[in-house]
């Protein structure tokens, strides 16, 4: 599908990172966003309408906040089902609920179209720098088609099976995010309280058996003062466990481990935290311990 004709509906945090990655590639891009100043703001063609976007491409990406406003836009007036043509490929990029996901494939495979739901890791420099991994559900010629594009903004991509696949694979790996994040924001904080060096606590973790992405990926920059902004939000994270914990309970299994990040992120949005972003919640943290911050500065 190298050389159809691409439109990206969202041209946020994520998506106007992947517009951009996908337009070096050569490919033919047009974008649509509710804000008609991002698509230009990235040197990007911008469609009046999502209607115009939906005549004019082959393969529609969507990145988009959540479930209801993929729904809105795939069955609203003037949307995807309503300007479909048989052939057509709608890739959702957001993290979606699976149910949901699932009934927006089969509304759309009656118009001939095909839906794949891909969801996407990395963070906003993953896609920057075009290694997300992609985790996609929906059929396997469909994901074929569109390798090549998906292939301009990540390194990995994975195909999980059925529609809703992708997007219930998504919400496994975000309640880990989730629980990794909160779990080692409390014990910096614990560690400054301690009078510990947290490099050196940072040296342990990392080759000790309590290891994960957060102490190794964002705790070194967070005690700097870095806090990477521009990533996911305390209340996307939220969002996203909520929908974990939806997910759980539609298949019956236990959730015995949401609370943590639940309480979390919660505290985050209240202490005024929600939208920045989520590696903040050691400040949330920090708050509540009487002010206590990683770094000196």
């Amino acid at each position: 599908m190298s050389g159809l004709g691409v439109g990206v509906v969202g041209l946020g945090n994520m998506g106007g990172r992947i517009a951009t990655r996908i337009q070096a590639g050569g490919h033919s891009l047009l974008g649509y966003d509710s804000d008609a100043e991002r698509a230009p703001a990235r040197g990007i063609a911008a469609a009046a309408t999502l209607a115009e976007l939906v005549a004019a491409v082959d393969l529609v990406l969507l990145s988009l906040p959540d479930s209801v406003v993929v729904e809105a836009v795939v069955r609203g007036d003037g949307g995807i089902l309503a300007g479909a043509r048989e052939g057509q490929i709608v890739v959702d990029l957001s993290t979606s609920n699976p149910s949901s996901t699932r009934e927006l494939a089969g509304e759309l495979e009656q118009r001939g179209v095909a839906m794949l739901d891909a969801g996407i890791s990395g963070g906003a420099a993953g896609a920057e720098k075009g290694t997300l991994t992609i985790m996609v559900g929906g059929h396997a010629e469909a994901l074929e088609r569109a390798r090549p594009v998906l292939a301009r903004f990540s390194e990995k991509i994975l195909h999980m099976g059925p529609a809703g696949a992708g997007h219930a694979t998504k919400l496994l790996n975000n309640f880990l995010n989730a629980v990794t994040l909160a779990a080692t924001a409390e014990v910096m904080v614990a560690a400054r309280m301690a009078e510990l060096d947290l490099a050196q606590v940072l040296e342990v973790i990392n080759s000790s058996s309590g290891v994960s992405f957060a102490s190794l990926n964002r705790f070194p920059s967070i005690i700097e003062g870095d806090y990477l902004e521009g990533g996911l939000t305390s209340r996307l994270m939220l969002k996203d466990v909520t929908l974990y914990l939806d997910m759980l309970h539609e298949l019956g299994a236990p959730s015995l481990n949401v609370a943590g990040p639940m309480a979390s992120f919660g505290l985050a949005l209240g202490l005024g935290y929600g939208d920045v972003i989520s590696n903040r919640v050691v400040d949330a943290i920090g708050d509540v311990a009487g002010g206590v911050r990683l770094s000196a500065g």
